[in-house]
């Protein structure tokens, strides 16, 4: 699986990551937590909250964005979008 991290300020890429994970040991659910993990880890930011909506749109789209509401601390972007852009089959 390949996640691609974006954090996006005044609509433009400030940062970004490929998270990569084969670990076929691993829930596909696992998979995404520990990318989002290893993103923050990346960008030096603390782990965002996944709500309802995000939990929706991601098994929907494959895809989310984490704002200012989902983290406690203050960020200094406008948003981090998490996508899947490859699967393990």
């Amino acid at each position: 699986m390949r996640i691609w991290c974006k954090l996006i300020h005044n609509n433009r890429l400030v940062r970004d990551t490929v998270i990569e994970n084969y670990d076929m040991s691993l829930s596909r659910t696992a998979k995404v937590y520990q990318a989002l993990e290893d993103a923050c880890m990346t960008f030096d930011l603390e782990k965002p909250i996944w709500l309802d909506q995000n939990k929706r749109e991601f098994r929907r789209h494959a895809r989310t964005r984490f704002n200012a509401d989902h983290f406690i601390e203050t960020i200094d972007f406008d948003y981090l979008d998490f996508q899947v852009i490859e699967e393990d089959y």
